[in-house]
């Protein structure tokens, strides 16, 4: 396990303060696009020991009273029943999930923005759908050129076509339940407005990565682009903040490349460009935070062995991920690391071998590894479970955490009743088991108390796991990775 790496406080109070600073550079109203996950930034976390998946969201509310959210989502994205990977939900859930998350956290939410609107019939449901909700919802229509014909972008045909968004506080944040949203546009589109409104506004960028002020090729860098492969998209020097200052900086691609369309879209909105270079943009202090950067490199190494391990996965199961395979392959050349270096591999092939069924192998916070086989009983990943939470809990590993009476029911119920063919329990029923145990049982109880503790672990199978077992080690927070292949 990794020790805590970034200081998550400081990066609270001075990421707002840095915001602050540029709320008051435009006047006091500042259009925030926010790119990358806002809630549940897992892939920071991992990177960047220390880094709270909520931490952006925690940001905000240092700035509460003068923060307003607005949504952007694609509605051909609506019509496509486009989905979120990592959540594994359409992108319109994801809107009135991050709606209630926001609200929950008592930020306001003022708008959802409908971007390539046409008429949809599944955008118009939505709308009405969010309407019911209380939310106000506007349209933006798609451009013909854009972003290269700026002379009809920034004209009454162009963003003049577009609604203008009603806000009433200081800071707008833009974001949205993916990449394509049209986040940018929406930003520039109010720039435009507010600016024949005789508004005085500004723009700025949110990006966690790539992380400016670390090298090209720092781990945490190349780490992303890991996270990024399936788009084949590059970290590079940003040749503009170079020749403006002299200063090394690095960004993203497609930023790099659009820059000087940005720049004249802002000379016909403003009369002029506020920014010198893409980094100049970016508001993100995450890269100040950082207080172990060994720890923070050994993170990212082992986050883009995981990605390796991912895509191997994907290739198995029958997507076209070659390209990204290739890409990854380089990044751990260039990172220094190869397979062997995730330390729960080995003992989990081991055990397979030995036993010849499927092993699963978990690497505890002390570094210890433990281990888990197929039984009569149990599927690997439940012994594995099972096994963890005794060692965490100083337990005997031939302790019975769950009597056998017990889930002999359970098993008569999968296969008598429910059709299943493989009478072993899942992960998500043993613990189900393991609570119900804690009950009458002292140690089941002591056991159930230590899966906080499982947090950040390490997993590795010898196959790759059943939908359900994947989704139950995701919620208990462990990374796991997975030999490419599958059971027999």
């Amino acid at each position: 396990m990794t020790a805590a790496a970034f200081d998550n406080e400081k990066y609270l109070q001075t990421q707002s303060e840095h915001i602050r600073q540029r709320i008051a550079q435009f006047g006091g109203k500042l259009y925030l696009e926010f790119g990358g996950k806002l809630y549940d930034d897992n892939h920071a976390s991992r990177v960047l020991p220390g880094f709270q998946p909520d931490s952006k969201l925690r940001m905000l509310l240092q700035l509460k009273e003068q923060v307003e959210m607005v949504i952007v989502i694609n509605a051909d994205d609506i019509e496509k029943n486009k989905v979120r990977g990592d959540l594994g939900i359409t992108y319109d859930r994801d809107v009135i999930r991050l709606i209630d998350v926001f609200r929950s956290f008592g930020l306001y939410v003022s708008s959802v923005v409908l971007t390539r609107f046409h008429d949809q019939p599944l955008a118009l449901a939505f709308q009405s759908r969010l309407e019911g909700l209380g939310i106000r919802v506007y349209h933006h229509y798609s451009i013909p050129g854009y972003p290269a014909n700026t002379a009809l972008i920034v004209s009454p045909e162009g963003f003049g076509r577009n609604d203008y968004i009603e806000t009433s506080r200081s800071l707008v944040v833009v974001t949205a339940p993916g990449s394509g949203s049209g986040k940018l546009a929406t930003c520039l589109s109010q720039l435009y407005h507010e600016h024949i409104r005789g508004i005085t506004a500004g723009y700025a960028k949110f990006e966690t990565f790539p992380i400016w002020n670390l090298p090209l090729n720092h781990p945490v860098n190349l780490a992303y682009e890991a996270a990024t492969a399936d788009l084949n998209d590059v970290n590079m020097i940003d040749p503009f903040h170079l020749e403006a200052y002299g200063v090394t900086t690095v960004n993203y691609n497609r930023d790099v490349e659009a820059f000087p369309v940005l720049v004249a879209i802002f000379e016909k909105i403003l009369g002029h460009c506020p920014y010198k270079s893409p980094t100049d943009m970016g508001v993100n202090m995450a890269g100040s935070c950082i207080v172990d950067d060994g720890a923070v490199c050994q993170a990212s190494r082992q986050e883009i062995i995981r990605r390796y391990y991912e895509a191997l996965c994907d290739q198995k199961k029958g997507q076209k991920v070659d390209d990204a395979l290739r890409k990854l392959d380089l990044l751990m050349k260039k990172a220094g690391v190869s397979p062997a270096d995730r330390r729960v591999v080995a003992p989990a092939l081991k055990r397979a071998e030995a036993t010849g069924a499927p092993a699963a192998a978990m690497e505890l916070p002390d570094g210890t590894i433990v281990t888990g086989k197929t039984s009569a009983l149990l599927g690997a990943s439940s012994a594995l479970l099972l096994n963890a939470l005794k060692a965490l809990g100083g337990m005997h590993s031939d302790l019975h955490l769950i009597s056998p009476a017990a889930l002999d029911p359970i098993q008569h119920l999968k296969v008598a009743h429910l059709g299943n063919r493989n009478p072993r329990l899942h992960t998500d029923e043993t613990l189900i088991a393991l609570s119900i145990s804690a009950a009458t049982n002292p140690m089941a109880e002591r056991a159930m108390e230590q899966l906080d503790k499982l947090r950040g672990c390490e997993v590795h199978s010898s196959v790759i796991l059943s939908p359900v077992d994947e989704r139950t080690f995701r919620r208990l927070g462990v990374n796991l990775t997975c030999e490419p292949q599958y059971k027999g």
